[in-house]
Protein backbone atom coordinates (compact mmCIF):
# COMPACT_ATOMS: atom_id res chain seq x y z
CA UNK A 1 0.00 0.00 0.00
CA UNK A 2 1.70 3.38 -0.99
CA UNK A 3 2.63 5.01 2.30
CA UNK A 4 3.29 8.87 2.83
CA UNK A 5 6.30 9.17 0.85
CA UNK A 6 4.31 7.67 -2.64
CA UNK A 7 1.35 9.86 -1.62
CA UNK A 8 3.39 12.84 -1.30
CA UNK A 9 5.30 12.35 -4.39
CA UNK A 10 1.54 11.78 -6.57
CA UNK A 11 0.48 14.85 -4.84
CA UNK A 12 3.25 16.91 -5.99
CA UNK A 13 3.98 15.79 -9.52
CA UNK A 14 -0.19 16.29 -10.06
CA UNK A 15 -0.84 19.77 -8.55
CA UNK A 16 0.52 22.00 -11.15
CA UNK A 17 -1.95 20.63 -13.65
CA UNK A 18 -4.78 20.35 -11.27
CA UNK A 19 -4.46 23.55 -9.21
CA UNK A 20 -6.70 26.24 -10.45
CA UNK A 21 -8.26 24.04 -12.92
CA UNK A 22 -12.51 23.78 -13.52
CA UNK A 23 -14.11 20.36 -13.60
CA UNK A 24 -16.34 20.41 -16.81
CA UNK A 25 -16.89 16.60 -16.83
CA UNK A 26 -17.00 13.63 -14.85
CA UNK A 27 -17.02 9.91 -15.73
CA UNK A 28 -17.64 7.14 -12.62
CA UNK A 29 -16.57 3.71 -13.88
CA UNK A 30 -16.42 2.05 -11.06
CA UNK A 31 -19.49 2.98 -8.20
CA UNK A 32 -17.56 1.93 -5.34
CA UNK A 33 -14.53 4.34 -6.12
CA UNK A 34 -17.26 7.29 -4.99
CA UNK A 35 -19.14 5.66 -2.11
CA UNK A 36 -21.15 3.31 -4.09
CA UNK A 37 -24.34 3.40 -5.99
CA UNK A 38 -26.21 5.96 -4.90
CA UNK A 39 -23.10 8.66 -4.27
CA UNK A 40 -22.43 7.99 -8.27
CA UNK A 41 -25.90 9.55 -8.99
CA UNK A 42 -24.80 12.72 -6.88
CA UNK A 43 -21.42 12.78 -7.42
CA UNK A 44 -21.12 14.57 -10.79
CA UNK A 45 -23.78 17.30 -9.94
CA UNK A 46 -21.57 17.95 -6.59
CA UNK A 47 -18.57 18.22 -8.77
CA UNK A 48 -18.75 19.23 -12.00
CA UNK A 49 -18.54 23.14 -12.51
CA UNK A 50 -16.27 23.63 -9.41
CA UNK A 51 -12.42 24.70 -9.18
CA UNK A 52 -10.23 23.25 -7.91
CA UNK A 53 -8.31 25.28 -5.68
CA UNK A 54 -6.29 23.13 -3.43
CA UNK A 55 -4.12 19.52 -4.28
CA UNK A 56 -2.97 18.20 -0.93
CA UNK A 57 -2.25 15.37 1.35
CA UNK A 58 -2.90 14.53 4.73
CA UNK A 59 -1.38 10.91 6.39
CA UNK A 60 -2.01 8.90 3.42
CA UNK A 61 -4.85 10.72 2.00
CA UNK A 62 -4.49 12.91 -1.11
CA UNK A 63 -7.58 15.95 -1.07
CA UNK A 64 -8.65 18.30 -3.50
CA UNK A 65 -9.99 21.33 -2.43
CA UNK A 66 -13.87 22.90 -4.27
CA UNK A 67 -14.92 26.26 -4.64
CA UNK A 68 -17.40 27.62 -6.30
CA UNK A 69 -17.87 31.39 -6.94
CA UNK A 70 -14.65 31.78 -4.41
CA UNK A 71 -16.52 29.37 -1.83
CA UNK A 72 -16.14 26.33 -0.85
CA UNK A 73 -18.02 23.52 -1.96
CA UNK A 74 -16.31 20.17 -0.46
CA UNK A 75 -13.82 18.06 -0.99
CA UNK A 76 -12.77 15.04 -2.59
CA UNK A 77 -10.98 12.88 -0.40
CA UNK A 78 -8.91 9.78 -1.95
CA UNK A 79 -7.16 7.18 -0.56
CA UNK A 80 -5.19 4.84 -2.79
CA UNK A 81 -5.65 1.64 -0.70
CA UNK A 82 -3.24 -1.24 -2.42
CA UNK A 83 -2.69 -0.19 -6.51
CA UNK A 84 -4.80 3.01 -6.55
CA UNK A 85 -2.56 5.96 -9.11
CA UNK A 86 -3.22 9.42 -10.56
CA UNK A 87 -2.58 10.07 -13.66
CA UNK A 88 -3.05 12.86 -16.32
CA UNK A 89 -4.46 11.88 -19.45
CA UNK A 90 -6.74 13.77 -22.33
CA UNK A 91 -10.22 14.62 -22.60
CA UNK A 92 -11.63 12.41 -25.14
CA UNK A 93 -8.68 9.69 -24.89
CA UNK A 94 -10.84 6.31 -24.62
CA UNK A 95 -10.61 4.68 -20.52
CA UNK A 96 -8.04 2.39 -19.59
CA UNK A 97 -9.20 -0.88 -18.71
CA UNK A 98 -8.42 0.50 -14.92
CA UNK A 99 -9.27 3.73 -14.96
CA UNK A 100 -12.05 4.15 -11.96
CA UNK A 101 -13.09 7.87 -12.61
CA UNK A 102 -12.40 10.48 -14.55
CA UNK A 103 -12.19 14.48 -14.21
CA UNK A 104 -12.27 16.48 -17.16
CA UNK A 105 -10.40 19.73 -16.87
CA UNK A 106 -11.11 22.94 -18.78
CA UNK A 107 -7.99 22.90 -20.33
CA UNK A 108 -8.67 19.57 -22.25
CA UNK A 109 -6.54 17.94 -19.55
CA UNK A 110 -8.00 14.67 -17.73
CA UNK A 111 -7.37 13.26 -14.40
CA UNK A 112 -7.56 9.64 -14.13
CA UNK A 113 -8.01 7.52 -11.05
CA UNK A 114 -6.70 4.21 -12.13
CA UNK A 115 -6.91 1.14 -9.47
CA UNK A 116 -6.00 -2.14 -10.11
CA UNK A 117 -7.91 -4.05 -7.75
CA UNK A 118 -10.83 -1.80 -7.30
CA UNK A 119 -9.93 -0.61 -3.70
CA UNK A 120 -8.79 2.80 -3.71
CA UNK A 121 -11.33 5.42 -3.00
CA UNK A 122 -11.98 9.07 -4.12
CA UNK A 123 -15.21 10.66 -2.23
CA UNK A 124 -16.70 13.59 -1.72
CA UNK A 125 -16.83 15.26 1.67
CA UNK A 126 -19.11 18.36 2.32
CA UNK A 127 -16.28 18.86 5.62
CA UNK A 128 -13.43 17.60 6.65
CA UNK A 129 -13.33 17.71 10.42
CA UNK A 130 -14.49 14.01 10.96
CA UNK A 131 -12.39 12.65 8.52
CA UNK A 132 -9.40 14.25 9.87
CA UNK A 133 -9.69 14.53 13.08
CA UNK A 134 -8.84 10.86 13.70
CA UNK A 135 -5.46 11.36 12.53
CA UNK A 136 -2.39 11.57 14.47
CA UNK A 137 0.61 14.34 13.76
CA UNK A 138 2.94 13.28 11.07
CA UNK A 139 6.70 12.98 10.85
CA UNK A 140 7.40 16.16 9.36
CA UNK A 141 5.13 18.36 11.62
CA UNK A 142 6.73 20.72 13.71
CA UNK A 143 4.58 18.87 16.70
CA UNK A 144 6.26 15.84 15.89
CA UNK A 145 9.62 16.11 17.91
CA UNK A 146 11.31 13.81 20.02
CA UNK A 147 10.57 15.07 23.07
CA UNK A 148 6.79 14.32 22.02
CA UNK A 149 7.39 11.21 20.70
CA UNK A 150 8.97 9.87 24.25
CA UNK A 151 6.04 11.16 26.13
CA UNK A 152 3.58 9.56 23.72
CA UNK A 153 5.34 6.37 23.90
CA UNK A 154 5.03 6.13 27.24
CA UNK A 155 1.81 6.55 27.48
CA UNK A 156 1.24 3.40 25.41
CA UNK A 157 1.20 -0.09 26.25
CA UNK A 158 1.33 -1.66 22.87
CA UNK A 159 4.40 -3.22 20.76
CA UNK A 160 5.97 -0.80 18.93
CA UNK A 161 4.98 -1.26 15.23
CA UNK A 162 1.45 -2.01 15.71
CA UNK A 163 1.31 1.57 17.75
CA UNK A 164 3.62 3.11 14.67
CA UNK A 165 1.42 1.51 12.30
CA UNK A 166 -1.77 3.27 13.84
CA UNK A 167 -2.54 6.20 12.09
CA UNK A 168 -3.92 7.97 15.01
CA UNK A 169 -0.42 7.96 16.67
CA UNK A 170 1.17 8.93 13.76
CA UNK A 171 -0.22 9.41 10.34
CA UNK A 172 1.36 8.54 7.37
CA UNK A 173 3.84 5.21 8.01
CA UNK A 174 2.76 2.04 7.16
CA UNK A 175 5.01 -1.72 6.67
CA UNK A 176 8.03 -0.38 5.00
CA UNK A 177 8.58 2.87 6.48
CA UNK A 178 8.06 1.12 9.90
CA UNK A 179 10.59 -1.73 9.04
CA UNK A 180 13.17 0.47 7.88
CA UNK A 181 13.00 2.82 10.68
CA UNK A 182 13.44 0.12 13.84
CA UNK A 183 15.76 -0.86 12.51
CA UNK A 184 17.47 2.17 11.78
CA UNK A 185 16.91 2.79 15.40
CA UNK A 186 17.72 -0.60 16.77
CA UNK A 187 14.74 -1.38 18.24
CA UNK A 188 12.78 -4.72 18.36
CA UNK A 189 9.56 -4.47 16.68
CA UNK A 190 7.86 -5.97 19.84
CA UNK A 191 9.35 -3.89 22.46
CA UNK A 192 6.36 -2.31 24.63
CA UNK A 193 6.34 1.74 24.22
CA UNK A 194 6.37 2.05 27.42
CA UNK A 195 9.38 0.83 28.05
CA UNK A 196 11.83 2.91 25.20
CA UNK A 197 14.00 5.08 27.02
CA UNK A 198 14.39 8.50 25.92
CA UNK A 199 17.73 8.10 24.14
CA UNK A 200 16.09 4.98 22.28
CA UNK A 201 13.21 7.33 21.55
CA UNK A 202 15.45 10.17 20.47
CA UNK A 203 16.65 7.96 17.61
CA UNK A 204 13.71 6.25 16.67
CA UNK A 205 12.29 10.42 15.79
CA UNK A 206 16.01 10.86 13.81
CA UNK A 207 15.28 7.58 11.99
CA UNK A 208 11.42 8.33 11.06
CA UNK A 209 12.34 12.14 9.78
CA UNK A 210 15.44 11.02 7.90
CA UNK A 211 14.04 7.96 6.23
CA UNK A 212 10.74 9.56 5.22
CA UNK A 213 12.79 12.80 3.61
CA UNK A 214 14.95 10.59 1.77
CA UNK A 215 11.66 8.58 0.55
CA UNK A 216 10.48 11.54 -0.58
CA UNK A 217 13.45 12.79 -2.42
CA UNK A 218 13.44 9.86 -4.00
CA UNK A 219 10.05 9.61 -5.17
CA UNK A 220 8.77 6.64 -2.99
CA UNK A 221 9.31 3.02 -3.16
CA UNK A 222 8.49 0.60 -5.81
CA UNK A 223 8.38 -2.51 -3.78
CA UNK A 224 6.01 -4.21 -6.30
CA UNK A 225 4.43 -3.50 -10.10
CA UNK A 226 1.43 -1.23 -8.77
CA UNK A 227 3.30 1.95 -7.62
CA UNK A 228 4.65 4.22 -9.96
CA UNK A 229 4.55 7.93 -10.43
CA UNK A 230 2.25 10.02 -12.69
CA UNK A 231 4.72 9.86 -15.19
CA UNK A 232 4.57 5.72 -15.25
CA UNK A 233 8.16 5.52 -13.16
CA UNK A 234 9.39 3.53 -10.42
CA UNK A 235 10.30 5.77 -7.06
CA UNK A 236 13.87 4.71 -5.83
CA UNK A 237 14.01 4.72 -2.10
CA UNK A 238 13.42 0.21 -2.44
CA UNK A 239 17.31 0.75 -3.62
CA UNK A 240 18.11 1.83 0.33
CA UNK A 241 16.14 -0.50 2.13
CA UNK A 242 17.87 -2.27 4.83
CA UNK A 243 15.47 -5.10 5.93
CA UNK A 244 12.05 -4.99 4.15
CA UNK A 245 11.54 -7.43 1.31
CA UNK A 246 14.94 -8.57 2.33
CA UNK A 247 14.56 -11.42 4.00
CA UNK A 248 17.76 -13.95 4.30
CA UNK A 249 20.20 -11.29 3.12
CA UNK A 250 22.48 -9.75 5.24
CA UNK A 251 21.94 -6.82 7.53
CA UNK A 252 23.98 -4.28 6.34
CA UNK A 253 25.01 -3.24 9.90
CA UNK A 254 26.17 -6.53 10.97
CA UNK A 255 25.50 -9.30 8.13
CA UNK A 256 23.25 -11.09 10.24
CA UNK A 257 20.74 -12.66 7.54
CA UNK A 258 17.35 -10.48 7.66
CA UNK A 259 14.59 -12.30 9.13
CA UNK A 260 10.92 -12.29 8.47
CA UNK A 261 8.09 -12.95 11.54
CA UNK A 262 4.76 -11.75 12.12
CA UNK A 263 3.87 -8.97 14.07
CA UNK A 264 0.23 -7.80 14.84
CA UNK A 265 -0.51 -10.07 11.92
CA UNK A 266 1.88 -7.98 9.67
CA UNK A 267 5.06 -9.44 7.31
CA UNK A 268 7.92 -7.48 9.75
CA UNK A 269 11.10 -7.49 8.53
CA UNK A 270 14.13 -7.52 11.24
CA UNK A 271 17.91 -8.04 12.36
CA UNK A 272 17.56 -10.66 15.55
CA UNK A 273 21.51 -9.23 16.63
CA UNK A 274 20.79 -5.02 15.80
CA UNK A 275 17.27 -5.43 17.25
CA UNK A 276 17.57 -7.45 20.33
CA UNK A 277 13.91 -9.02 21.73
CA UNK A 278 13.06 -7.69 25.04
CA UNK A 279 12.58 -10.69 27.62
CA UNK A 280 9.03 -11.07 27.28
CA UNK A 281 9.31 -12.07 24.21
Amino acid sequence: MPELPEVETIVRLVRPSVEGRVIRGTRVLWANTVGGDAARRSFGRRVRGARISRLWRRGKFFLLDLERAGEGVGHLVGHLRMSGRLTMGKVGERPGSHDRLLLDLDDGNRLRFIDVRKFGRVQWHAELASTMARLGPEPMDREFTSDWLYLALRGRRRALKPLLLDQAFVAGLGNIYVDESLHRARLHPRRLAHGVSRAAAVRLHLAITEIIAAAIRDEGSSFDTFYRTPQGQPGRYQESFRVYGRGGKPCPECGRAIRRILVGQRGTHLCTRCQVAPRSV
